[in-house]
């Protein structure tokens, strides 16, 4: 069995604990990224099983048709948008999922908030410079002491959908005793409510009123570019917005846009319209937003848990008792 993992960025995959499981296989894991379709068939012409992490790399339909070797797909985490899974099934392509921690990407949001709460990128890039306790933020149309930073306590945390990430960030916000609002679906304004959180009358009001604002909406198409210019506009020129759910919920440049209008003052980003973020990107060129490489889930435990789990996912496919399969009209297909 020939088994492809694609795009493991930090080549840390072979090095983990689970990665035993696969010794009786052929495996091939790539460091790097590629897009084409035509590169991507090449390199996944022989594979029979392709892992994937996460939405790194999409599985078009163009894409499937010319791999007449593959039988499973496997994730490392729950279904994505990126795999289109009626071309899988039609070919008898199996495709399983797995599951994830939220907390991961929980923690990392919440070490976004604090770092642009305290401006501590921009306290650390002055310091390599030889500035003592210059944040460097200190254009005229920033509000006045902007570069100081903030507390946490007493201001108002906007969490916008109350789901398995956005209750721990809830949490934490409790915790650091902020003023925590919720807007979403009804059901997410249920549990909110029901856990004891307030809930704030509007989506204009989550925007006008939050000192920080965090989303936590998973993409749909119904979502897609749900946050406009005309909702960051409606933002506070001290606030911060905060996104570790999908950049897809926000209108095409509508961020840079506002940040450069000052409105909000800040923001904090780990996902990107377009993974690998090239460099020269117009927000890495802005003095307030922190980026980060789309790092919510990547830590050591997350990988082994969800590693593993995709692994024993391929042990199961080969030994005719298969797991967690999303399409098991695949399977029918197949036989």
């Amino acid at each position: 069995m020939n088994i492809v993992i694609l795009d493991d960025y930090q080549d840390a995959v072979r090095k983990l604990s689970c990665f035993s499981k696969l010794d009786a296989y052929k495996t091939q894991t790539y460091t790097n990224n590629v897009k084409g379709v035509g590169q991507l068939a090449v390199r996944l012409r022989d594979a029979e099983v392709v892992v994937l992490i996460k939405e790194r790399t999409a599985l078009s339909r163009q894409l499937i048709e010319k791999l007449p070797k593959l039988k499973l797909v496997v994730l490392t985490g729950p279904h994505n948008q990126t795999v289109d899974v009626p071309a899988c099934t039609e070919r008898g392509i199996a495709v399983a999922t797995g599951n994830y921690d939220p907390s991961t990407t929980a923690e990392l949001t919440w070490a976004l908030l604090m770092a642009a709460s305290r401006r501590i990128p921009q306290y650390v890039a002055s310091l390599r410079q030889g500035a003592w306790q210059q944040s460097g933020l200190k254009s005229a149309a920033m509000p006045a002491n902007f570069g100081l930073g903030t507390r946490l306590r007493d201001k108002t945390l906007g969490i916008w959908s109350f789901g398995r990430v956005g209750q721990i960030v809830a949490g934490y916000g409790r915790a650091f005793g902020m003023r925590v609002v919720v807007w979403g679906s009804d059901a997410s304004r249920a549990r909110a409510l029901q856990e004891g959180y307030n809930i704030i009358e509007s989506k204009d009001a989550l925007f006008e009123q939050s000192d920080y604002l965090s989303l936590h909406l998973k993409l749909t198409a119904l979502n897609t570019g749900c946050v406009a210019l005309t909702d960051l506009a409606r933002m506070k020129p001290t606030a911060t917005l905060i996104n570790t759910s999908d950049a897809g919920l926000l209108e095409p440049n509508a961020l840079i846009t506002a940040l450069n209008r000052g409105r909000p003052g800040l923001a904090a980003i780990d996902v990107f319209e377009t993974e690998p973020l090239l460099q020269g990107q117009a927000l890495l060129r802005l003095e307030n937003c922190i980026c980060t490489p789309h790092i919510g889930y990547v830590e050591r435990e997350s990988y082994e848990t969800e590693f593993a789990a995709a692994f024993d996912n391929i042990h199961h496919f080969i030994r005719g008792t298969p797991s967690n399969i999303i399409n098991p009209g695949a399977l029918q297909v197949r036989r």
